[in-house]
């Protein structure tokens, strides 16, 4: 579908890519990934055409429709609704509606055969096309990504660049083109977004390029890996998982065959050396130089893994509580976010706070921070110091400052030593740090401020999303802050990957009220699936009942046998029901109790109760298979 070969493309000197080849098949699904700045974005737009190679060529077939999401679009606006925007995609569709509108006032006028026929043919057209379900289509989409169905009407210039983008994203997806590519799609998606978009592109009938630094979703997406580094591509054959193992293995193969080749080297070097002088030896010193001018030397393996050597710590340590919301309560006119909520954040808390988009995440760091007028009571601890992170925080970096300036101005007593030590962890290296910030990419940045915010010595972070816009290895950098920092945070986040990492404690908001697991987030995940497959059992089983007890209203089997086994099995399933009904109840009374500070404060405590609720589930597991293959049997009996 696309060949590239030999490509090179040159920045002044510098080769972005220097005779890298890649091909492209129907259905590929490739996840792009390298470190920021390697040219992830420019080979997208080289493939797009935005870009002219230095040499090299990319080939497409004939075929090969291209839709591409990029960064650039966060600007376009549109006086047009975002429902009318997304239709955009339907070019030809719209082009017929046009037509057979402008038919139809003809008509009103003049009343003529040759119209009639020109209209039936244009319906026909327009119908063959799916003209009639395309704007239920769009309208699907568009909520699959966010987007609530009163907002559908709305002009585009009202929402936000992040919103705009979702609105750029359905329309490519409701273009379907052969080959899709997307640069950071997740940047601008919350958790139940992202879910959606897995499941659209697992599907998705043609090929697929996305560059994302969200690891679960390139595992759950994509089906082979294009590492950009070193000016060429390497590909992988399996996800972002795959890519790790099989990349540590090629360069433990790599590094074994470096390390052999020069030891073979230095003996090749010293016997030369060795016998230079000796005529009787001249030949075989003659041979062994030249076989040292022909061997293709092997390059040694380049660790670009990161770890934290500067531990970031705080002057004083807060009291037990930090903060401490009492009964809250907070509406935005009509649209009530809380209501009469609380909960309370101790010292030594990781929380991540999850959920989808306009539930009240932002809304809810705020009132933490003090910043949002609230009903109810806000009670923050004893020697509370807070540092908050959020992208409107790069904004407020001085431009014309440099990197390390920046940090200088940051208000701490640390020496230009110690400031450049900071920087190294953050990938900024030797003259880096005398970069001017007005220079630096929107990831750049995002170091910069996060080196401020943990720079600032406080006791309680509180971040927004601050893993937009990372490379993988800037967020394993920041894993490793978080990791080892003694203090406490609460961070807003829709990378699993990540949250999995920093949290021990899940906030959610639910039905108006802020909602607490009390464990990590894969622990979360568990019990989330496990409740919504309870939620589903419940609400099938009393259909199930209504079914039963209308067929019971139906004339008896006249076989007597039949007639006997259908009470039995009934019988069977009444008491199984019973059963359920307990082990329900003893499940859900156990989960409460491994919620309570005095059980997972105990790890004895903590492990009994955890068998005790994992055998009591799976009794209900298979009390449930038992009550489903009886039912099967009494609507069988009862047809």
């Amino acid at each position: 579908m696309i060949a590239i070969n030999n490509l090179s493309y040159f920045i002044g000197d510098r080769a972005l890519f220097d005779n890298a080849s890649l091909h492209i098949k129907p259905n590929d699904k490739i996840g792009l990934i390298g470190l920021n700045g390697k040219g992830k974005s420019t080979l997208l737009h080289l493939i797009m055409g935005n870009f002219q190679a230095t040499s090299g060529d990319i080939s497409k077939s004939k075929d090969c429709s291209i839709g591409f999401l990029n960064q650039d679009l966060l600007s376009y606006q549109s006086d047009e609704s975002i429902l009318a925007v997304a239709m955009q995609a339907f070019e030809q569709a719209n082009e017929l509606q046009h037509r057979i509108d402008k038919i139809l006032k003809q008509i009103e006028l003049n009343y003529e055969d040759h119209l009639i026929d020109k209209l039936t043919k244009a319906q026909d057209q327009y119908e063959a096309l799916g003209g009639y379900s395309l704007q239920s289509e769009a309208e699907a989409i568009l909520e699959g990504i966010g987007f609530k169905t009163a907002d559908l009407q709305r002009p585009l210039k009202e929402f936000s660049g992040g919103w705009r983008m979702r609105v750029m994203l359905a329309k490519l997806l409701l273009q379907k083109p052969a080959l899709l590519m997307l640069d950071e799609p997740t940047n601008h998606l919350d958790l139940p977004s992202i879910l959606w978009i897995e499941n659209y592109l697992r599907n998705y009938e043609g090929a697929i390029i996305v560059v994302s630094h969200d690891r679960q979703f390139l595992d759950n997406v994509i089906s082979s890996t294009v590492e950009v580094a070193r000016s060429v591509l390497t590909q992988y054959a399996g996800n972002y998982t795959f890519y790790l193992k099989e990349k540590t293995l090629r360069e433990e193969i790599q590094k074994n065959a470096f390390e052999n080749q020069q030891q073979a080297i230095k003996q090749t070097e010293r016997f030369v050396e060795r016998f230079r002088s000796k005529a009787t030896k001249a030949r075989q010193v003659q041979s062994r130089v030249k076989s040292l001018e022909r061997m293709d030397l092997i390059e040694d393996v380049v660790d670009e893994n990161v770890s934290m050597n500067f531990k970031f710590g705080f002057k004083q340590k807060s009291g037990r509580y930090i903060v401490e919301l009492n009964n809250i309560s907070k509406a935005y006119g009509d649209l009530q976010i809380l209501k009469n909520t609380s909960g309370q954040i101790e010292r030594g808390d990781k929380i991540a706070l999850i959920g989808a988009n306009g539930k009240g995440k932002s809304t809810m760091l705020r009132i933490i921070a003090g910043s949002e007028k609230v009903e109810g009571e806000r009670k923050e601890g004893f020697n509370v110091n807070t540092a908050f992170y959020a992208q409107h925080q790069l904004e407020a970096l001085n431009l014309q400052n440099e990197i390390l300036e920046e940090l200088k101005q940051a208000g701490s007593n640390k020496t230009e030593g110690e400031l450049r030590g900071i920087l190294g962890c953050f990938l900024f290296q030797n003259e880096d740090v005398f970069k001017k910030i007005k220079v630096l990419s929107g990831g750049e940045k995002s170091r910069v401020a996060l080196s401020k915010t943990l720079l600032s010595e406080a006791n309680f972070l509180m971040m927004d999303e601050p893993t937009n816009h990372l490379d993988f290895l800037s967020v394993n950098i920041l894993v490793q802050a978080l990791q080892q920092y003694e203090g406490t945070f609460v961070i807003v986040s829709h990378d699993r990957h990540f949250v999995t990492q920093i949290a021990n404690k899940i906030w959610y908001i639910e039905d108006e009220e802020l909602k607490v697991y009390p464990g990590t987030y894969a622990e979360y995940e568990y019990w989330q699936s496990q409740r919504e497959t309870q939620a589903t059992i419940k609400e099938q089983k009393p259909k199930a009942e209504e079914k039963t007890k209308a067929k019971n209203n139906q004339p008896k089997p006249r076989d007597n046998e039949a007639e006997k086994e259908l009470k039995r099995l009934k019988k069977e399933l009444a008491s199984i029901e019973e059963q359920i009904e307990v082990l329900e109840t003893e499940v859900s009374n156990i989960e409460v109790d491994l919620g309570k500070p005095e059980v997972f404060g105990d790890p004895t405590l903590l492990a009994e109760k955890s068998q005790t609720h994992q055998k009591s589930k799976d009794s209900l597991d298979a009390y449930q298979l038992q009550w489903e293959e009886l039912a099967t049997q009494i609507d069988a009996l009862e047809d």
